[in-house]
């Protein structure tokens, strides 16, 4: 057994936000792959289901992001697992928008839901560290963070879920390779080999047509060999 845990803030009024991005993930993945519903519990919303082999428990906290050690470390505790059974997906300042990359264990670097998780659970679990771009200052970034996502976002976002939804399975047996290789899929997916826009193959040109021969020239005439005599005789005959 496993806990996949998302970060983020509940109600309807920070679900859009970047710092909700880990609620998002696990939404996506309970959909597209059968989970139960949503239920209240450990101080968050639980949802049960497998991923593979795996049996997943699928929290979301209830407690705000300061504070989501406690709703994840009481799930941990209640089914007797460790740090490393834990899986979070959460918002990344420092990797661009669409970018994601998988880290076991680490510090908190001022993320305040992990440094929540660090207090109750300590640093040994797996981070899903999702980007969602800086805003350029430092000070800038709570009202960033806080901020929904923009339109000119929904696309890479939409293709970021759905990757971790494909890569699920992959992350629950621990193949963090495969898991970030099915989020590259939907995020730069290979280029076919027609067309010539970049990294495309270019045609070959085309063979020049060949220069045509001229005409032969025409075989000269036979060279008159007959006397005079015989030439009179023959224009009188």
């Amino acid at each position: 057994m496993l806990i996949f845990a998302g970060l983020g803030n509940p109600g309807a009024k920070y679900a859009g936000n970047r710092h909700n991005i880990g609620f998002m993930a696990l939404d996506r993945i309970a959909a597209d792959h059968g989970f139960g519903p949503w239920k209240p519990r450990f101080q968050g919303l639980v949802s049960e289901g497998k991923l593979g082999t795996e049996k997943i428990i699928l929290i979301k906290p209830s407690t705000f992001m300061n504070l989501s050690g406690q709703s994840v470390g009481e799930a941990m505790r209640f089914f007797k697992l460790e740090a490393p059974d834990v899986t979070v997906f959460h918002d990344e300042i420092d990797l661009a928008p669409g970018k994601l990359r998988v880290k076991d264990g680490g510090g908190h670097a001022g993320h305040n839901g992990l440094r929540s998780l660090h207090q109750h659970i300590g640093p040994h679990y797996t981070r899903v560290r999702m980007g969602v771009g800086h805003p350029g200052h430092k000070d800038a970034v709570p009202g960033y963070v806080l901020h929904d996502f923009a339109k000119a976002d929904q696309d890479w976002l939409d293709d970021v879920l759905r990757g971790c939804s494909d890569g699920a399975a992959h992350l629950a047996a621990g193949d963090n390779g495969k898991f970030q290789n099915a989020v590259a899929l939907r995020t730069a997916p290979p280029r076919s080999s027609g067309g010539t826009g970049p990294g495309r193959a270019k045609p070959e040109p085309a063979a020049p047509e060949p220069t045509p021969k001229p005409d032969p020239a025409p075989d000269p005439a036979p060279k008159d060999t007959r006397t005079a005599l015989q030439k009179l005789a023959d224009k009188f005959r």
